[in-house]
């Protein structure tokens, strides 16, 4: 699984350097500063951090959502191959990654190594993900 990890990973480090080469051309894109990754508030204790360790390995269902649509039975079991479904969605709109059933990013597509895969466009903050389970 590492390799696969680290075939990803220098996918897209390349996917990465053509787009910057593509964007180069044009002039109007500006290398953004950002701030250091600090942790905030105090360092966790020993026992936070073995409780933490607990539940970092506990595996979890991750999936990317195209679109939604409801149909009566009667059409499902009409369904063969070829047959096309109506989602509620348009083209060229962001794929919904859910985790366990909980939405928690939106994304798109991209193909790496003849593999499909989603790269994050935007993710749902905590708050967000809190105020939707109310």
């Amino acid at each position: 699984m590492s390799d696969d990890m680290d075939d990803w990973a220098a996918a897209m480090a390349e996917q990465a350097e053509a787009e910057e080469n593509e964007a180069g051309g044009e002039g109007d894109a500006q290398l953004a500063e950002l701030e250091e990754l600090s942790e905030d508030g105090p360092p966790i204790s020993a026992e936070e951090k073995r409780k933490l360790d607990t539940i970092l390995d506990i595996p979890v269902t991750i999936s990317m959502e195209v679109g939604r649509s409801q149909i009566s039975i009667r059409n499902l079991l009409q369904l063969n191959q070829g047959s096309v479904v109506e989602l509620d969605r348009v083209a060229g709109e962001p794929l919904d990654v859910l985790v366990n059933g909980t939405l928690i990013a939106h994304g798109e597509v991209v193909v790496v190594n003849d593999k499909f895969g989603i790269r994050l466009t935007d993710v749902i903050s905590q708050i967000e993900r809190i105020k939707k389970l109310k």
